[in-house]
């Protein structure tokens, strides 16, 4: 029998890695995932247990390993015998920090460092999680939706932090291919905001304008929104990558549609009447006025009335990849939190940059 590929999961815990384990389990890929601290190893272990199919060993399948994106500690080991890396791991906050490196410096560096230990390892085929942050932060083209070939500008005016930080990871990972591992192949999956069931409650700021949504806690929303994707689909980009040759040395853009937070919300007021979702737009001036006083609101005037088209054509033709309605999407991962009681509590404020994983 042969032996089943090693794959590691940098990240595990996090809302689209959960679903990249579970899929290379369902492939038959033994993980190694990383953590940051083992004591998640459970949680981990419990969010994949009740979706996995017959004849999957858990046991046999997973393991893990404590790695952190600021240490070399442990990474030299983590990549023994493994024959390809998902590097999955990088910050991501619901309210940008006010200096930038906090959320540049660990992407950037926990990048190189994953990189640079596969390769001394001997690990050429990585697949990195990016995000289209790298992508739309720039003038649209006039004549065409965003694709691979575009790339976002520092100092943009709606490049956050937390894009910034895509943007800079992603093009440290190109250069260092180019310039210290010229044989390995390199993947990046770019999603754009991804929506979707979460296998657990453990899902970060990932579903944060559909938490905020859920508890009704503003009287109007800001005129933003975002192009959307299912996070089975982004997880299941990964594992396609690993099997198609073709993907290899390409930047993936995984996104279906654009949604408005007015449109997310009138669909979640259609599935629960009985809460109250606001679905009144703010005007502009008056998110100009609260921007004064407010660096989080001040953050997001530039995307006022800005709609992105992204396009995932790339993704079909190198992966066959089709992508389901977001709006499903959105309805479930909503379910999910009102079976689960988690939107009961107060939230913390709508009106926050950088979602866009």
């Amino acid at each position: 029998m042969t032996k089943p590929k090693t794959i590691l999961v940098t990240g595990a815990s996090g809302y689209i890695a959960k679903h990249i384990v579970l899929q290379l389990l369902a492939a038959g890929y033994h993980v190694r995932a990383s953590l940051r601290s083992m004591q998640r190893a459970g949680e981990v272990r419990d969010a994949v247990r009740p979706h996995l199919a017959k004849g999957v060993n858990l046991d046999k399948q997973l393991d893990f390993v404590e790695l952190d994106l600021e240490t070399d500690a442990g990474w030299d080991s983590a990549l023994k015998g493994v024959d390809a890396l998902l590097h999955t791991a990088s910050p991501f906050p619901m309210i940008q920090p006010s200096d930038p490196q906090d959320l540049v410096r660990p992407a950037v560096g926990g990048t190189l460092r994953a990189l640079r230990a596969a390769n001394a390892a001997g690990v050429d085929r990585v697949v990195l999680t990016g995000s289209v942050a790298a992508v739309t932060n720039r003038e649209p083209p006039a004549d065409r939706p965003f694709d691979e070939r575009d790339w976002s500008q520092a100092g943009y005016k709606t490049l956050t932090p937390y894009s910034r930080s895509k943007l800079e990871a992603e093009l440290a990972a190109w250069a260092f291919v180019k310039d210290e591992a010229p044989a390995m192949r390199l993947t990046v999956i770019n999603p754009s905001l991804v929506v979707g069931r979460p296998l657990d409650a453990h899902y970060g700021t990932s579903l944060a304008t559909i938490e905020r949504l859920m508890r009704g806690k503003d009287p109007m929303l800001p005129d933003i929104g975002f192009s959307c994707v299912d996070v089975a689909d982004i997880a299941k980009m990964h594992v396609l990558a690993l099997s198609k040759p073709k993907s290899e040395g390409l930047r993936l853009i995984g996104s279906n549609r654009f949604f408005s937070f007015r449109e997310i919300a009138l669909l979640l007021a259609k599935q629960f009447p009985h809460r109250r979702i606001p679905t009144r737009v703010a005007p502009h001036f008056l998110i100009w006025l609260l921007g004064m006083f407010d660096k989080a609101i001040a953050s997001i005037i530039p995307l006022l009335g800005r709609k992105e088209s992204i396009s995932s054509a790339l993704a079909g033709r190198v992966l066959g990849m089709t992508f389901r309605d977001p709006a499903q999407s959105i309805s479930e991962a909503a379910r999910f939190m009102v079976d689960n009681a988690i939107v009961q509590d107060a939230g913390k404020p709508l009106i926050v940059s950088g979602l866009r994983r």
